[in-house]
């Protein structure tokens, strides 16, 4: 039978194709894929390694763990907690702290963020200062020549006088002296029109000189030309007023002697008035003259006036580190009195745009300023920054915020007393510390005790119970007094009922039954 050449014909055949189709593909294909097609085991991915869990974290935020799982006195579940993961359940992709908070937690304490953004901020400086008369309208009456104080027309302080007004009189034997003199050369001139020019020339000029004395003594126009014209001399002569305005210095007495040069009398004119502004120091590159200003006073709450800043004085008070700026002002109505305080407000001009968030956003310690950064639902960063000038509102954010980042503007006290804020601020410069497994019975914050209540107090939120030994914290049996997390679990907790209760410290000798339900031997 010829079967059997045929199928050893047929099997060589097939070995021919085969070696032949490895020759094509060794040429066409990468000696890579070939070995990655030998060995497809080698490069499957390898099984999900299981994470390890370190706790479960209460759910609103508290600082109680527990190594199992559980819920909260509202019901909710305990969220778990892994290795390489944050507080709030997230992978950790960075070592920045951070504050993080719960929904409802966020909800109950009133956070309010708000974009930082770039505006331009126009400065308000403040100053007190006080009301001053106007140096120009002061005038004193002092008269030039010695003599007595005859009588007085005007003779209270603060009494107003009008220009022209007789102020007092004074009698002065010189003054008597040079009135005659001067009546004598008058007549005398007059007499001698029909005489030689020598004679009228010498009268004349005797006649000029007594008429300088008396204009020099500030004897007034009016009194020396009734004087040339009846020819008598008056015993005494009046000093008038010089300005409408208020006596504010009287000094003459009625009958004192005075001497020349002797300040009787000051009067102020006060239709306009000075403000004098004490500026700070870092302020006063912000004032100059020409400057509108807005004035306020205590004794009139419902007006503000206007005026202008006329000097930037040269010098700086050491004591306060004040500069002394004049505003002058119109004072109708005489509303305004020397002396009273005044709170000064001058408006800057605004600069160029700056990246500013409110200034209730800024946490200031004193030595640095720190600002909340929302990074995500219920997640903040700590940020310090360099902050420049501010407004009422507003502050410049020289470093640290970049514009449209979310900052906290309300509540960021609040999150800071809740979430320990001080603790991730102290992380800044630190290296960041490594995840650690530590074990559960040394990390959880949960403890569990059973015993009897022996009284609760509702308003202040407290019971006192009678409890049996707790291991983990080596207490031995004992009645104590306990804070309760919720008023919903005093329902379960009567004086006499036999309780479980599970238990934290929330803080430092502050322990917070957190979880009730009656005891299995109760039960039963």
């Amino acid at each position: 039978m010829k079967t059997a050449p045929v199928a050893a014909v047929g099997a060589m055949a097939l070995a021919l194709v085969t070696a032949g189709a490895g020759y094509w593909l060794g040429q066409r294909v990468p000696a890579r894929d070939v070995l990655s097609a030998a060995a497809p085991a080698a490069s499957a991915p390898s099984a999900p390694k299981a994470r390890k869990l370190l706790y479960y974290r209460n759910p609103m935020g508290l600082s109680d763990t527990s190594p199992t799982p559980k819920k909260d006195p509202m019901g909710m579940d305990y969220i778990a907690v892994f290795e390489g993961e944050d507080e709030a359940g997230s992978a950790s992709s960075d070592s920045t702290p951070h504050v993080s908070l719960s929904t409802e937690k966020i909800q109950k304490l009133g956070v309010r963020t708000e974009a930082a953004q770039a505006r331009s901020l126009q400065r308000q400086v403040r100053a007190a200062g006080r009301i001053e008369p106007d140096e120009r309208r002061l005038f004193a009456i002092a008269p030039k020549f010695e003599g007595y104080v005859e009588r007085l027309h005007v003779n209270v302080t603060g009494q107003a006088v009008t220009k022209g007004q007789p102020l007092f009189e004074v009698y002065s034997p010189d003054l008597v002296s040079a009135q005659r003199e001067y009546a004598i050369a008058a007549q005398g001139q007059e007499s001698l029109k029909g005489a030689g020019d020598a004679a009228r020339m010498s009268m004349s000029q005797l006649a000029q000189s007594a008429l300088a004395r008396l204009r020099n003594w500030d004897i007034s126009e009016a009194q020396i030309k009734a004087l040339a014209q009846s020819g008598e001399t008056r015993r005494t002569v009046s000093f008038l007023s010089p300005v409408s305005g208020v006596v504010m210095e009287k000094k003459a007495v009625q009958g004192m002697r005075f001497m020349p040069g002797d300040a009787l009398y000051q009067v102020a004119d006060l239709s306009s008035v000075w403000v004098i502004a004490d500026v700070f120091e870092q302020d006063i590159s912000l004032v100059k003259s020409g400057q509108k200003a807005r004035v306020l006073i205590n004794a009139y709450p419902d007006k503000a006036f206007s005026g202008q800043v006329t000097y930037v004085y040269p010098t700086l008070k050491a004591e306060t580190r004040t500069v002394q700026v004049r505003v002058e002002l119109a004072n109708p109505g005489l509303l305004l009195k020397p002396g009273m305080f005044a709170q000064v407000e001058l408006a800057t001009p605004a600069r160029t745009a700056q990246i500013t968030v409110p200034v209730s956003a800024v946490i200031d310690s004193g030595t640095r300023q720190v600002v909340l950064v929302q990074q995500g639902a219920g997640r903040f960063e700590p940020r310090e920054v360099k902050l420049g000038e501010r407004n009422d509102d507003h502050v410049q954010v020289l470093q640290g915020v970049k514009e449209g980042e979310l900052v906290v503007v309300a509540a960021n006290f609040l999150i800071d007393a809740e979430s320990n804020l001080k603790a991730a601020i102290g992380g800044f410069g630190a290296a960041p510390a490594a995840p650690a497994s530590v074990p559960a019975a040394a990390k959880a914050a949960g403890h569990q005790a059973q015993g009897t209540v022996d009284s609760v107090d509702a308003q202040a939120g407290t019971v006192t119970l009678s409890h049996g030994p707790v291991a983990n914290l080596k207490w031995p049996a004992m009645t104590m007094d306990f804070r309760i997390a919720n008023a919903s679990l005093t329902s379960a907790l009567k004086p006499g009922a036999k309780v479980e209760v599970e238990f934290v410290e929330r803080q430092p000798g502050e322990w917070v039954i957190t979880a009730v339900k009656p005891a299995a031997s109760a039960a039963h």
